[in-house]
């Protein structure tokens, strides 16, 4: 997996600890070797688990390795990045994005 420096890697095992038990509204990347698009989105992942931190957790999961996570919240393609907030999902984005949209599209949870 392309790990995106800064960016916890979570698995099917600790999914719940780390995203659903955290007290950060959590961003979540569904990711995969093999994707093109992820490997895009990791420095603006990087950069913005760096200038989010204290307000905000990001994380990646690799899609290929944890299929229990993918399949209960229905991710179909990569890359998906979902904001968990008190361990439910609360927004729901797919395929990559400049930082300057993912933050816009991360403001409402200031």
């Amino acid at each position: 997996m392309i790990a995106a420096k800064g960016v916890a890697e979570v698995t099917d095992a600790d999914f719940e600890a780390e995203v659903l038990g955290a007290d950060l509204p959590v961003l979540v990347e569904f990711t995969a070797d093999w994707c093109g698009p992820c490997r895009q989105l990791a420095p603006v992942l990087s950069a913005v688990a760096r200038e989010e931190a204290g307000r905000l957790k990001v994380v990646q999961i690799d899609a290929d390795t944890n299929p229990e996570t993918v399949t209960r919240y229905g991710v179909l393609s990569m890359p998906t990045m979902l904001v968990f907030r008190a361990g439910e999902p609360v927004k729901s984005m797919v395929g990559a994005r400049p930082k300057r949209r993912l933050l816009e599209e991360l403001s409402d949870l200031r």
